[in-house]
């Protein structure tokens, strides 16, 4: 990887953060989501459904929340963007299993968007067992698929746009931190996009340089209002948030994001981990996890007015709007060993510690308007409709 962005720097001359960042993280060849098998203890970080059943298990009843507040259509499309190793997914199931009599008469599907072959293995193990296989072309943008031991199809892709139309519910956990940016700094010239250069006395070092004039990024990313001196932008996440929002207005469904971010405060975040600790972003790319945290206050102006956004509210914040701390005593209260406790109490601490995950994390979602609206009936003296119910984990639920 260094060899190839050497040479793309040797040829081309200094690269933006988000040019590097889509190299090292997607490169079909050698990067670092492609070739790796990056989660849990043996990788480079963990996720929260890798720590906690807890977690899964609240967001597929949020799911299921959205679904019966949009009236229960008769199709429900589950889409995952980025599924690691299936953890997340494999909890939202059992949730549906379990709640099978509510789903009823309703065709259930479930939609995985990964780029990494490497993981789609890994997660078709989890959710299918030996029942899933590619896809016979390459043109096709189903490029695996199977049914889980319940019987629900599962389908993956490579990106938005290759997903079925149609309601929809889509989950972005930890997805969006990990879409290129590009990283501007505040001069007495004005803006400059900061760039990835290579270091002139070492060949095979890499170096961060300010361009020496405004580039097209730095001339249509940024804000005229603009109070911060150093800033990052992600027209990736921008995009899609925009697809998101125009999918959601058009067919219905809900988003929901959960990643490390701020609310458009925030300045350098752009870093990586390797071996669960923090890593030099320029040192022996390829290697490492590359990430940056996501502006909540962005995407909420991209999304535009097509739809309701909600958040962004802690992780500690929604969980306990969903009610874990009564899941916990209903787990903890079906335990009958001590190791079982043990590990749920450990996971619950990590999640929702605000030292920990629970103050890091932040929740934030999309619905249509008209999932929040008031309708009103017949003539003014008539009562109105009920009011439709707050979406779920951004208000605190009467238990």
């Amino acid at each position: 990887m260094l060899k190839h962005l050497a040479s793309k720097i040797q040829s081309t001359g200094p690269i933006s953060v988000a040019e590097y960042m889509r190299e090292v993280l997607t490169n079909p060849v050698s990067g670092y989501y492609v070739r790796n098998d990056m989660l849990g203890p043996e990788g480079d970080f963990v996720t929260s459904p890798e720590i906690s059943q807890l977690f899964g298990e609240l967001l597929g009843i949020w799911c299921i929340s959205e679904w019966m507040a949009a009236g229960k259509p008769k199709e429900f499309r589950l889409v995952e963007f980025g599924p690691g190793r299936g953890s997340l997914a494999s909890d939202i199931l059992r949730v549906f299993g379990q709640l099978r009599s509510v789903l009823a008469g309703s065709r259930v599907s479930i939609h995985l968007v990964e780029v990494s072959p490497k993981l789609s293995e890994v997660q078709a193990q989890r959710l299918t067992g030996g029942r899933s296989e590619a896809a016979g072309s390459e043109n096709d943008p189903t490029y695996r698929q199977g049914t889980t031991d319940t019987g629900l199809p599962v389908f993956w892709y490579r990106g938005l746009d290759d997903v079925p139309k149609g309601f929809s519910i889509f989950l972005a956990h930890e997805f969006f931190d990990a879409l290129p940016i590009h990283k501007f700094q505040r001069t007495e010239q004005g803006w400059r996009e900061v760039m990835v250069d290579i270091e002139p006395q070492v060949p095979n070092k890499l170096r961060f340089v300010l361009s020496p004039t405004p580039t097209l990024a730095s001339s249509t990313l940024l804000q005229a209002d603009e109070k911060r001196d150093h800033v990052e932008v992600s027209p990736e996440a921008g995009a899609l948030i925009q697809r998101l929002a125009g999918r959601i207005s058009q067919d219905g469904g809900a988003a929901l994001i959960a990643d490390y971010g701020h609310d458009g405060t925030k300045t350098d975040t752009f870093r990586g981990f390797h071996g669960h600790k923090l890593h030099d972003v320029l040192m022996a790319p390829g290697t490492a996890d590359l990430t940056a945290d996501v502006d909540f206050r962005y995407l909420r102006r991209m999304a535009g007015d097509g739809v309701a956004c909600s958040g962004p509210v802690t992780q500690l914040q929604f969980l306990k709007n969903m009610g874990i701390d009564v899941r916990l005593q209903v787990l903890l209260r079906s335990c009958t060993d001590t190791a079982s406790r043990t590990q749920l109490l450990h996971g619950f601490d990590m999640i929702m510690n605000p030292e920990k995950m629970g103050e890091r994390f932040k929740f934030f979602a999309l619905v249509p308007h008209s999932r929040l609206a008031v309708q009103a009936r017949g003539e003014k003296t008539e009562k109105k409709a009920p009011a439709p119910p707050p979406v779920a984990g951004f208000s605190d639920l009467k238990l």
